[in-house]
């Protein structure tokens, strides 16, 4: 019974032998944390956020943005939860209608290196405190590409994103944030047809060039209507002229 029973143990642990030696070849020989960090192929900037009551800037780290580079770049967003202290002093900000402001680092997008590529500078945005209070740290961040995938601005939005006058008694609603976080490139607008433009422009021309007619003028092309009427014009014009005269004789002799 005890031969049995090792024998039965023996077995299933080849088998389990067999099946680990199988993933692991699957996995290409890596470890789980060294395949999630190459296939993300990707890299972080710090999301830096202010609210004071002077309403001097001083940034600290809200969270991470994770970026992966390529034509068709795509974000994702790691954030800490606010401290008591951040809690207290983000309603204080708020009562006296200050700021709120974002900043992040201006980037190189479209890479497909697994290297930041930075410039120098940072882009600000901010929404009232109020606001980012009465929203319960609920907002929208977008981030602003050009053609060529630089980062050149950023955007917040709460919602609501009006100041109501609302308390938030409950501080526990000003703990985590919840973010709608998206990036938006240029599009590029349709443009004219410009082969077709200049394909109609030489059909034109060629029909112009076959009916030499089309080239003419007005004058030239109607010339034996415009010559007569002239002339009846100028011949009726006489006619006038002579018989006012003679009746104007007339009278004058009927005075003497």
């Amino acid at each position: 019974m005890a031969r049995s029973l090792q024998f039965r143990i023996a077995v299933v642990c080849s088998v389990l032998l067999f099946v680990c030696s199988t993933l692991v070849c699957c996995n290409n020989g890596r470890r789980v944390g060294d395949a999630l960090d190459t296939e993300f192929n990707g890299f972080s900037v710090p999301l830096e956020h202010s609210f004071e009551i002077d309403d001097i800037a001083r940034f600290q780290v809200r969270g991470a943005l994770m970026l992966k580079a390529g034509r068709e770049p795509s974000v994702s967003l790691n954030q800490n939860q606010l401290s008591g202290e951040d809690r207290t002093k983000l309603k204080e900000v708020a009562a006296v209608d200050g700021l709120y402001r974002i900043r992040v680092p201006r980037v190189f997008l479209q890479t497909d290196r697994q290297i930041e590529r930075q410039m120098e500078g940072y882009l600000t945005a901010f929404v009232r405190a109020c606001a980012m209070v009465e929203s319960h740290l609920s907002d929208a961040i977008t981030l602003h590409t050009d053609v060529s995938g630089y980062l050149i601005g950023v955007s917040i939005v709460t919602f609501p994103g009006a100041c109501r006058g609302t308390e938030v008694e409950d501080e526990v609603d000003l703990e985590v944030f919840n973010t709608t976080l998206s990036v938006l490139a240029p599009v590029n607008a349709s443009g004219p047809g410009t082969a077709l433009f200049i394909e109609r422009i030489e059909q034109e021309t060629e029909k112009k060039a076959k009916n030499p007619q089309e080239q003419k003028s007005f004058f030239a092309k109607y010339w034996m209507y415009i010559v007569p009427l002239v002339l009846f014009l100028m011949m009726s014009g006489a006619q006038d002229q002579s018989g006012g005269g003679a009746g104007g004789g007339g009278a004058n002799g009927g005075g003497r």
